[in-house]
């Protein structure tokens, strides 16, 4: 238990000395970075959990129907 609290505060320490050594303009082009990285993180989320599966769903859904359409029109020949 003693070891990770250690652990811990040595991994602390160490991230606030880097950032101690950055200036302004290193730092907010960090922030920056780390922004757009997020942002395209959540992007490619979203993508892959509502849009792809709207899209297959409709592809599936439409050539469901004009099968249906096409089998009704040959049947009713």
């Amino acid at each position: 238990m003693l070891a990770s609290i250690k652990i811990i505060y040595y991994f602390c320490v160490f991230k606030l000395k880097i950032f101690e050594m950055l200036d302004f303009s290193q730092f907010s082009g960090f922030v920056l970075f780390m922004f757009i990285f997020t942002a395209g993180f959540w992007l490619l989320i979203f993508l892959l959990t509502f849009v792809v599966p709207y899209w297959l769903g409709g592809t599936i859904w439409e050539n469901f129907k004009l099968k249906r359409e096409a089998k009704k029109a040959a049947e009713g020949k």
